[in-house]
């Protein structure tokens, strides 16, 4: 498994827990992003790669649908966040 060579953004505040919940799951990147696009979801690996780094903004169609490929609540991607306002 690759390791993230690039430190973190903050352009969106799901990014990281994605990225850790697909990885724990043992989701390829690129079968992620298949699932996505079969969900209608119109994401291309960079676009992805971003998200997932926090250096673009998170659409909230892809936070949904990104929620329903690893069968968790929307709010467990939001993590810590979440958890702070609970």
């Amino acid at each position: 498994m690759k390791v993230r060579k690039a430190f973190y953004g903050n352009c969106n505040m799901v990014g990281k827990n994605i990225e850790s919940l697909r990885k724990a799951q043992g989701i390829k990147q690129k079968d992620f992003i298949s699932k996505m696009q079969t969900m209608g979801c119109d994401i291309n690996p960079t676009s992805y790669s971003k998200l997932e780094g926090q250096i673009r903004i998170a659409t909230d169609r892809e936070i949904f649908i990104a929620s329903k490929i690893l069968n968790v609540p929307m709010e467990e991607l939001f993590g810590e966040i979440n958890k702070k306002y609970s």
